[in-house]
């Protein structure tokens, strides 16, 4: 059940001690594994984006961080240990899991590396679970001949298996349901176009990619049954961080009556935020808007927005679906109270 969709590469590789990341940076057109061999490598993996998704971040830096333990001599490697999970937790600052695993492994209270590895692989493995109970409770949403619009890449290459917002469509696909997929293309890196549009017309499933701005004209058509995306925070009320432009189709879908809800793995939960005015929002480089085209001129590039829990019809979650998201039910929900 929790096995990657047909023919999509996993994005994580931890095999005889040695790790690599698929460098979704080259996708869709070369698939390519970046060996990781040093904590700095695994740090440009993470900022520059050859692997990316809350859950698939955290993943890789519980690895890295136990391998860079590997060389240090044991009568420096409670202070190194401790100096490397505060580098690798600055490399992105909006998505909790990368923090929050790194947080795990410095909570065993041990620099052993072998110890240390086999708690990333123990993340690696409780994240495949998620993803699958994430797909049995959202796949009752996903009715036949629907229209679904997904925002940015939630799926498998953000994961470690089926993905958190790709999940419910995946199982359904299995399941012989039919239905369709609007993916709009997530600028300005394109994430849409090049990551969940490629994976899901991989695994079989009918995908439309479509502009950035299209998403509006096709719902006061009609044209979209239900909005599913993924989140790389949630704070303790419910607000959610998400890939920028998250926000604006919240609020389309709010206007025309469209169901909007939010694929959310537990370990994404993060009741120590009380709401979405304290997330940070990393800021990027001009270089990812400017291209070879645009004009030379100042440039703001968030990386995410955040999107109030009132505009969300509900949460997808690995502990079941919540359908009025208020902060007791997710308190309640991930077992915080």
């Amino acid at each position: 059940m929790n096995r990657l969709p047909d023919r999509v590469p996993e994005t994580i590789r931890f095999e005889r001690g040695r790790l690599a990341f698929l460098d979704q940076r080259k996708l869709p057109h070369e698939v390519h594994y970046w060996q990781i061999d040093s904590l700095d490598d695994a740090i440009e993996a993470i900022r520059t984006l050859a692997v990316r998704g809350a859950p698939a971040i955290g993943i890789a830096a519980a690895y890295a961080l136990a391998m860079s333990m590997r060389d240090v001599p044991v009568e420096r490697r409670t202070g190194v240990l401790h100096a490397h999970a505060e580098r690798l937790k600055g490399a992105r600052p909006t998505a909790v899991n990368l923090a929050a695993a790194v947080d795990r492994l410095l909570a065993l209270n041990t620099h052993e590396p072998e110890l240390l590895l086999e708690e990333a692989e123990r993340l690696h493995a409780e994240d495949r679970g998620i993803c699958a109970r994430i797909g049995q409770f959202g796949m009752p949403l996903i009715k036949a001949g629907a229209n679904i619009l997904t925002h940015c890449n939630a799926g498998a290459l953000a994961v470690s298996a089926l993905g958190t917002a790709t999940a419910p469509l995946y199982l359904a696909h299995r399941a012989g349901r039919k239905f369709h997929v609007w993916v709009d293309e997530t600028r300005p890196l394109l994430q849409g176009a090049r990551l969940t549009a490629w994976e899901l017309s991989t695994a079989g499933i009918e995908v439309t990619l479509i502009c950035d701005h299209v998403p509006a004209s096709l719902m006061e058509a009609g044209r979209i049954d239900l909005i599913i995306v993924g989140t790389d925070r949630v704070a303790r009320n419910g607000d959610t961080a998400n890939k920028i432009g998250t926000l604006g189709l919240a609020v389309l879908a709010h206007h025309f009556g469209i169901p909007f809800y939010v694929a959310c793995p537990s370990t994404t939960y993060d009741p120590d935020t009380k709401d979405g005015s304290t997330i940070v929002i990393e800021t990027r480089g001009a270089e990812e808007v400017l291209g070879t085209h645009a004009a030379k001129v100042n440039v703001y590039n968030p990386a995410f927005d955040v999107t109030p829990v009132n505009l969300i019809t509900g949460f997808i979650t690995d502990q079941g679906l919540i359908t009025r998201p208020t902060e007791s039910a997710l308190l309640r929900t991930f077992r915080r109270v």
